[in-house]
């Protein structure tokens, strides 16, 4: 199994064998460029194993670079395995999946269910939302006086673009964390609403409230 990596800068371009792999940035949040998962080319990967299940380099899933956005972008960490991908794009090939992406500077906000979150940019800017996620994913945060047993799945995950949908293109934008607005997927965990943001210079927004 891959160790976890850790880099610095801007740009990355990444190469891993058919085996989990996990992309984390210490600054900003992963905006995946490129992806590809089969084999374009004999070499990559290709360690010692058989010529014959490297000789095809005509092997890509359609998809693959949608599905790996969609559970990458706007995280600041993302590990995957071939297990996300639906099929085999060629049986009798060695894989692995090839990814390029970038850091981008975001704003990082945590809001407990039922609780307000705002989303604020300074005048002349508005708000690009990367990544939106209403559940849970550690048992730590947004605890406090809560049922333990209220906070043990922390494999409680709903990605949205509500928050996107809703508050892209303004200057601010506030609502509540909830499974009224986001839906409820995990029913006896306590929740809470993660998101990661920019503010683009395009001019004000007038804000408004959900």
């Amino acid at each position: 199994m891959l160790s976890p990596l850790t880099f610095a800068g801007s740009c990355f371009f990444l190469v891993f064998e058919y085996l989990p792999l996990r992309y984390l940035t210490e600054t900003g949040v992963i905006r995946v460029q490129e992806s590809m998962y089969g084999r374009t080319n004999p070499d990559t990967c290709s360690g010692e194993k058989p010529e014959e299940v490297v000789t095809n380099t005509a092997c890509s899933l359609e998809g693959a670079e949608d599905i790996i956005k969609t559970r990458c972008d706007g995280k600041k960490v993302c590990e995957v395995t071939p297990a996300i991908f639906a099929r085999d794009p060629c049986h009798d090939t060695f894989k692995y999946l090839q990814t390029s992406y970038a850091c981008v500077p975001s704003i990082h906000l945590i809001t407990c269910e039922q609780s307000m979150v705002q989303l604020q940019c300074d005048e002349g800017h508005v708000i690009h939302v990367y990544h939106a996620d209403f559940g849970r994913h550690d048992a730590n945060i947004c605890s406090f006086r809560r049922d333990a047993s209220h906070l043990q799945n922390v494999k409680c995950s709903n990605p949205t673009d509500k928050v996107a949908e809703r508050c892209n293109g303004k200057h601010s934008c506030t609502m509540r964390a909830s499974s009224t607005l986001f839906g409820d997927t995990c029913p006896k965990t306590y929740k809470y609403l993660e998101l990661t943001y920019n503010c683009c210079y395009t001019g004000y927004s007038q804000g408004t409230i959900f």
